[in-house]
């Protein structure tokens, strides 16, 4: 490997640390916000649920997501601050659907202490000021102007040094704050003060309250005619205003997130450490406050936020589980619940742990993580694209196409799979046994082969054979009317819908018919100057049976067209370039938004932007998906289009926040598929593979089924989603997996809080690597930790081991002062303990002590840390003969790290506790001892996620002939849910990509004006220095999604042609 790496994200953040609802894409519409630590999501509530509008990374950690209205404003603004002190204002637009800055500035000041327990970003309910807690002792005040502007920021001096939360009050003539603080006696009190904007200091405010419950951390500012504060401790809760003090006692509990139910500020949302939900209501009369009452509602995932969005749908954010969408229902269900969960999304976070295997042994990796804390821990399996489940197959050799049909137009599931040969075909349907077996359609030609296939109106089916288009009734299978082609003719390639068809003989001949009830009626011919390569009349208008618009692919002049439906008039002429025909086309629509996509015979796809009204063509962008020819057809889930690419590498596009999307699917090669709907196999596809037909389910979120035909097999299947969820009621934090037995061995705590004490249980636990079942489990001492987990052999010893490292962490006890190596044996499914040494203190230098009891080699190379600061990077030799480890180069650099990985004998990678990213080089042509004794910092980078683990591996399958198949990577995982990778490249492909960063930075703004150079400098406490040797692969990819006028901007830039650019980032993207 290189010190020349590219970082790039595989797998976005999905822990959800805020959100937000309000007005911010039109007065009219109510939206969803949501920060997930670098990027934002925006959603429209609608009858469906929740629809995605947009989803934008921001360059900095978001600390404060907060929206808010300024004076004259008919929708909301939208106020963001980052960890690192720069602050915008966003605005949307409606005409451009994109965000507006409409203020941006940096309010980090040179002096001060940051505040321990997390910047707070407030905003007065008036929008008279927006108020920062950043550092110690400072309240950093944003002024409004009368126009809703924002003026220049000033600090004032707040004597409270332990803030543990500030709110704006609601109803108070000049902008008042409430301050929840600690003393230096840890007692907690509340404080109040008036901002006086004119003399930029505090006057005191109009109450404060003393000696609060020890676990006070929240405050929620209850809005008028109420007003006042609600204080949510431990073990109390307390209404607080100027002239009224209610409390209540609750079921000891760390309340973590609120949400409001009414604009009135009578009833709150509670969410708990547990998971608990609950309902807190204030009761009053005539406007004064008569007491609280709070009410167990049901358990959720641990929420980090909670949104009430309408007619009692809730958001639950979370950063310990998935986030959820839920319902409140007026009657409790069968468990005494009132949450129904709706809708789950997941998310990884935080990924402790994890490990890179090949558990369907087709040479692509799959990452388990161990994601997840207390409750709602959980394995997940995450695959890159998109994988397959078998669920019938036939052997058929020679398939040349496949169709799937209905015994009658309304019927919602599909009766007949149509395969077609070279000389013949051949009729499947299921019988009573939900058994595929052969049967006739007496008016379909079973002689002959088929070319295409479609159910159309009035109970009829269409066939379209090299002789003639056949017409035959779908409930008595009669055929009832045939159009013949024209003598010393024979039909070359065809397509239909419901009720139309179009078809191309030789010599150029396009000829249109259209269906009707029992009549197949010849509307127009043309004649073409070459000869048709492929057809396409998929409807994509407003009317589901007919289209307006005919797709044709050429030979000769190698070019796509359009023309208009019925009378084929040519519209657009659209020259394709280069030297391979056109193999199929499609006309299709994602999110509202009209394509063509031309496969070529060379395994590129084209894909066009369509206008529907003119027919033009815009937007070109062209993509490698394999090298042999390929096939196009739409499936639909959820009344959503996604579209399969059959060739040697399928993938399936769909389209996300209106941006085309490419997965593949975990299977060699896929000659033919279509979509097979039926009573027994809902929501199947039909695939051709390796010589048989196979029904197949995918591993995707919300995919139907379909068949897909693999050399001479047709398959049956699905799409399931490509991240599989593994619930386990407790916290995995290590992870391992060993091949030999099939088994993956983890560490966990259970955390029993049923008791009047919380407890906890610590285990090390078996489970298969297929069915993700228990087996087996080692329940450990109590007070005692599993710390690290490997599967290990020994020299002379056949036999594969897993050893763990424990410590016994007691209570009042700063430093472990004992711990177990502990070594397992696999018999017969069940793990048994073989050997035990106690060691002296805690053995958690995982990969250093682990290499130590693991291989007994003369010389091994490895990592450590300093016992109990894990500050320092050191390279140390073992040498067992002596029985001494002894240092043989160290970072002098002091970084508190939090993983590390050997990239090769002289590059070491790091990842520390600022979010930063790092590798050092060791000197090993040093003339001195010094000099071979010192790491020196060979590259520099801001990551902006905390890195809990590297594993050498990859996430998809390297293909010999693909450029990017020999480039080493990293995989890593984050607290945030991001799985990422690492690619080591050559330096002359660096340079160039360097050069690409650089021009990207110019054409694609951040977000709020926020910088990217500055956001990938490398910072911590004591320096800031720009990024070195390391490249934003996710800048460097978004050049796929820039139209076509910034793309030749890039171009001329950079002296290289769009679609070299464009070649040279794809296959970057083969990497993840």
């Amino acid at each position: 490997m290189s010190i020349w790496n590219y970082v790039v994200t595989a797998h976005k953040p999905t822990n959800v640390t805020h959100s937000c609802v309000g007005n911010f894409t039109s007065p009219q519409e109510l939206n969803l916000i949501i920060a997930k630590c670098t990027r934002i999501e925006i959603h429209l509530l609608t009858p469906q649920g929740l629809q995605p509008m947009l989803d934008v990374p921001i360059y900095g950690r978001i600390a404060t997501l907060e929206l808010f209205r300024p004076h004259g404003e008919a929708q909301d603004f939208l106020f963001i601050a980052t960890e690192r002190y720069k602050f915008c204002v966003l605005q949307w637009d409606a005409e451009t659907s994109e965000l507006i800055t409409r203020a941006m500035g940096d309010v980090s000041d040179r002096i001060g202490r940051p505040t321990d327990n997390g910047q707070i970003g407030i905003i007065d309910p008036d929008c008279r000021l927006i108020g920062l807690h950043l550092y110690d002792g400072l309240f950093k005040v944003i002024p409004f102007d009368n126009k809703g502007q924002l003026k220049e920021a000033f600090n004032i001096r707040l004597e409270e040094l332990q803030v543990l939360d500030i709110k704006f009050l609601y109803g108070c003539s000049k902008p008042t704050i409430v301050v929840l603080y600690q003393d230096n006696k840890d007692a907690r009190h509340v404080k109040t003060y008036e901002v006086a904007l004119k003399d930029k200091d505090f006057v005191e405010g109009p109450w404060s309250q003393n000696n609060l419950d020890n676990g006070a951390n929240l405050l929620i500012p209850v809005p008028p005619p109420l007003c006042g504060v609600i204080i949510i401790g431990e073990e109390t809760i307390v209404y607080c205003s100027a002239n009224a003090f209610k409390a209540i006692p609750i079921r000891p509990s760390i309340t973590r997130a609120y949400g409001r139910v009414d604009a009135d500020g009578s009833r709150y949302l509670l969410g708990d450490h547990a998971g608990l939900l609950h309902l807190l209501v204030i009761t009053h009369e005539k406007e004064k406050v008569t007491g609280l009452k709070i009410e167990l509602l049901g358990e959720t995932s641990i929420s980090s936020t909670i949104s009430y969005l309408d007619n009692a749908f809730v958001y639950i954010g979370s950063s310990y589980g998935d986030s959820q969408l839920v319902k409140l229902n007026l009657q409790p269900d069968a468990k005494g619940s009132y949450v129904e969960v709706l809708e789950r999304y997941v998310n990884l976070g935080p990924i402790v742990d994890f490990c890179v295997v090949d558990l369907e042994r087709q040479g692509q990796g799959q990452v388990v993580t161990c994601s997840g804390a207390y409750k709602d821990g959980s394995l997940r399996v995450v695959r890159n694209g998109i994988g397959i489940n078998e669920q019938a197959s036939v052997e058929l050799q020679g398939i040349k196409g496949m169709w799937s049909l209905r015994s009658s137009t309304d019927d919602p599931f599909d009766t007949f799979l149509v395969v077609s040969f070279i000389s013949e075909t051949r009729i499947l349907a299921m019988n009573l046994e939900d058994e595929l077996e052969e049967t006739e359609i007496e008016g379909f030609c079973s002689q002959v082969q088929t070319l295409f296939c479609h159910d159309a109106v009035y109970n009829q089916l269409v066939q379209v054979t090299s002789g003639s288009v056949r017409l035959v009734s779908s409930t008595s299978r009669e055929l009832r009317n045939e159009w013949n082609a024209p003598s010393g003719y024979s039909i070359n390639v065809a397509t239909a819908n419901a009720t139309q068809v179009l078809l191309a003989t030789g010599g150029g001949h396009l000829v249109y018919l259209e269906i009707g009830d029992g009549v197949l009626t010849e509307v127009k011919h043309a004649q073409l100057e070459y000869e048709i390569s492929c057809l396409d009349i998929n409807p994509i208008g407003e009317n589901p049976y007919y289209s307006q618009l005919a797709a044709v692919g050429m030979w000769t002049d190698i070019s796509v067209r359009i023309f208009s439906l019925p009378d084929l008039n040519l519209i657009t002429k659209e020259p394709l370039g280069g030297e391979i025909i056109p193999r199929s086309i499609l006309l299709c629509v994602f999110e509202g938004i009209s394509y063509l996509l031309c496969a070529l015979g060379d395994g590129h796809l084209l894909n066009f932007l369509l206008n529907t009204s003119t027919g033009d063509l815009t937007d070109r962008k062209k993509v490698s998906l394999g090298t042999q020819p390929i096939t196009l057809r739409t499936f639909s889930s959820k009344n959503t289009t996604h579209v399969f690419a059959a060739s040697d590498r399928p993938t399936v596009i769909y389209s996300s926040n209106k941006k085309l999307l490419y997965s593949n699917v975990n299977l060699k090669e896929v000659s033919h598929m279509c979509p097979f709907n039926s009573a027994a196999f809902p929501d199947r596809l039909a695939i051709e593979k390796e010589g048989e037909l196979t029904i197949v389910t995918f591993f995707w979120t919300y995919m139907n089924s379909l068949a897909i035909a693999k050399e001479g097999e047709l398959n049956m299947g699905t799409i399931d989603e490509h991240i599989r969820s593994i619930p386990l009621g407790e916290h995995a934090h290590r992870i391992c997996h060993q091949e030999q037995c099939r088994t993956f061995a983890i560490c966990s705590v259970r955390y029993n809080q049923s008791s009047t004490e919380d407890s906890e249980l610590h285990y090390i636990r078996l489970l298969d690597d297929q069915t993700f079942e228990f087996i087996s489990t080692y329940q450990l001492d109590t007070f005692e930790y599993a710390c690290s987990i490997l599967s290990c052999s020994f020299s002379d010893d056949s036999n594969v081991y897993y050893c763990a490292g424990t410590a016994y962490v007691l209570p009042e006890v700063n430093e472990p002062t004992k711990g177990r190596i502990l070594v397992f044996i696999v018999e017969d499914g069940k793990l048994q303990l073989i050997a035990e040494k106690e060691t002296k203190g805690c053995t958690s230098g995982c990969s250093g002590m682990m290499v130590l009891v693991s291989y007994n080699l003369n010389v091994d190379i490895m990592y450590t840390y300093l016992p109990s600061m894990y500050k320092l990077v050191e390279i140390s030799l073992l040498l067992p003969e002596e029985g001494a480890i002894e240092e043989r180069a160290r970072d002098y650099n002091a970084n508190w790290m939090s993983a590390v990985e050997i990239l090769d004998d002289d590059i070491y990678l790091g990842a520390e506790n600022n979010f930063n990213l790092f590798t050092v080089r060791k000197n090993s042509e040093g003339a001195t001892d010094e000099e071979r004794g010192r790491l020196e910092v060979a590259g520099e980078y801001h990551l902006g996620e905390f890195v809990h683990r590297f594993c050498h591996g990859s996430l998809v399958m390297r293909l010999p002939d693909s450029d990017v198949g020999q480039i080493p990577t990293v995989i890593f995982g984050t607290v945030n849910g991001v799985i990422g990778v690492i690619a080591s490249l050559p330096h002359e492909q660096y340079l160039f990509l360097e050069k690409l960063q650089s021009n990207l930075r110019k054409v694609i703004k951040g977000v709020g004006g926020l910088s990217h150079e500055q956001w990938r400098s490398f910072n911590n406490e004591k320096k800031t220095v720009y990024a070195r040797n390391f490249l934003d692969g996710d800048l460097i990819e978004s050049f796929l999604d820039l139209n076509r006028s910034k793309m030749d901007e890039i171009s001329k830039a950079m002296t290289v042609s769009v679609e070299e650019l464009c070649k040279r980032v794809e296959e970057l993207t083969r990497l993840h």
